[in-house]
C-alpha cells in the first residue's frame, strides 16, 4: 500500500495550484472517492464511500459526503451525517457509527473549503453541534473548536512471526491465550451475521446498552465484502464468541465483538483476538488496531493488559444551537438507572427496542 500512497503523492504539481471546487459524492463516483481514500495518508477505513450507503440505508439519516477537487483530481474529503433526536440532541458529525472521520486531504487548501461546507450545513440544518472524530487534532488553538477527552485508541505493530507476537503479550494475558488453546477452542469464518449477532447482542445486553440492528451488520458485510470478516469461536460445537473485523491497508481492526456467558470460563475472548492476530499476520497485516475504548472501562483495561498503549483520540466539537458539549455515553451518571433497567429486560425484547435507540446515538 505504501507504493500506492507514494505514487499518489507524486501527482502533477499543477493539482496544488489549480483552483479548488467543492463537490457532493454521487453514486457513480464511489470508486473515484475510494481511490483517493485508499491513497491519502490521512484517510481511514471510516472515510470510505460505503459508509454513506450503510448510514442512509440502515438508519435513514441524511448525509453529505463532500470532496474538494483541483485540476480534475480529488484532493480532500469530508463525510458528514446528521442525527436529529429528542432524547440525544441534534448533531452533524464525521462520522456517526465510526470511530474516526473529519477532513482527510492531500492539499492543505482543501481543509478550509471542506470546513466551510460543514459550517454551512450545520447552520442551515440548525444543529446543536458539529463533531469531527479525528486521530489528531485539526483545530488546535482555534477558540471556535472544543476538544473532549473521553476516548483512546489502541494500536500496535505485529510481525509475521506468531511466536514473536505471542511473546509480546504480557505474561498473565498470554496465559489466558494458552488456556483457550489447551481447551480446544477453534475459529470458523462465517459469511452471514447470525452467530456473530447472537454473541454481540448477548454481550451488549449484559453491559446494559442498546444493540444495533442485525441489518446494520448485514449491510456492512454486503458493502465491504472481503474487507470485512466474521470470525466465530466455538468449543465442541458450542458458540463461544465472535468478532467482526475490518481489513484496511496493512491493518486489521476488530470493530464489533462479543461473547456468550461461557466465554469467561474458557478464555474465549483472549483466544479470539489471538486467533485473529495470527490470521491477520499471515494475511500480511502489520498493525493490529484494537479500536477505541472509553477511559475507565473494562474494555480499556482489557486492551491495556494485552500490552497495548493508549493514544488519546482528538474528538473536536463546534457548538451552534447547543450551549454545552454532548455527553451521550454510558459513563454519564444520568444514564445509570436506564442501564440497570435495560439489563433486566428479556434479551428478545431488548433486541427489538435497542435499534430504535441506538440509531440516534451514532
Amino acid at each position: 500500500m505504501s507504493s500506492t500512497i507514494d505514487a499518489f503523492q507524486d501527482r502533477p504539481a499543477a493539482a496544488d495550484t489549480a483552483p479548488l471546487t467543492l463537490g457532493l459524492l454521487q453514486p457513480h463516483e464511489h470508486a473515484r472517492w475510494d481511490a483517493f481514500v485508499r491513497a491519502c495518508p490521512d484517510a481511514t477505513f471510516f472515510h470510505r464511500a460505503g459508509w454513506q450507503t450503510i448510514i442512509e440505508r440502515v438508519y435513514g439519516h441524511r448525509t453529505w459526503f463532500y470532496y474538494a477537487e483541483a485540476g480534475g483530481q480529488i484532493v480532500g474529503v469530508l463525510p458528514l451525517a446528521e442525527i436529529k433526536s429528542r432524547l440525544f440532541g441534534h448533531s452533524l458529525g464525521s462520522l456517526p457509527f465510526c470511530v474516526l472521520g473529519g477532513v482527510a486531504c492531500t492539499d492543505p487548501r482543501a481543509r478550509a473549503l471542506l470546513d466551510g461546507a460543514a459550517d454551512r450545513v450545520a447552520r442551515e440544518r440548525k444543529v446543536g453541534h458539529l463533531e469531527y472524530r479525528n486521530l489528531v487534532a485539526a483545530h488546535a488553538g482555534d477558540p471556535a473548536w472544543y476538544q473532549k477527552e473521553l476516548y483512546v485508541t489502541f494500536r500496535k505493530e505485529i510481525s509475521a512471526d506468531d511466536e514473536e507476537n505471542l511473546n509480546a503479550i504480557p505474561r498473565k494475558q498470554r496465559a489466558m491465550v494458552r488456556k483457550g488453546i489447551k481447551l480446544g477452542l477453534a475459529a470458523e469464518i462465517d459469511e452471514d451475521v447470525e452467530r456473530f449477532f447472537t454473541c454481540y447482542a448477548t454481550s451488549v445486553h449484559r453491559l446494559g446498552t442498546p444493540v444495533f440492528p442485525k441489518s446494520y451488520f448485514t449491510v456492512i458485510k454486503e458493502v465491504f465484502k472481503d474487507e470485512t470478516e466474521i470470525r466465530v469461536i466455538v468449543k465442541d460445537g458450542q458458540l463461544i464468541a465472535a468478532v467482526m473485523s475490518f481489513y484496511w491497508r496493512d491493518e486489521v481492526l476488530p470493530y464489533y465483538g462479543g461473547g456468550m456467558a461461557a466465554a469467561r470460563d474458557v478464555a474465549g475472548n483472549d483466544f479470539m483476538y489471538w486467533n485473529l492476530m495470527q490470521a491477520a499476520a499471515a494475511r500480511g497485516c502489520r498493525v493490529f488496531d484494537f479500536g477505541r475504548s472509553k477511559l475507565g472501562t473494562g474494555a480499556f483495561d482489557f486492551k491495556k493488559n494485552w500490552g497495548f498503549s493508549p493514544t488519546p483520540l482528538a474528538y473536536e466539537y463546534k457548538l451552534y444551537a447547543a450551549t454545552e458539549l454532548p455527553d451521550n455515553n454510558p459513563l454519564n451518571p444520568k444514564y445509570q438507572l436506564f442501564i440497570k433497567m435495560w439489563k433486566k429486560l428479556p434479551i428478545a425484547l431488548a433486541n427489538i427496542l435497542g435499534p430504535h435507540i441506538v440509531k440516534n446515538l451514532g
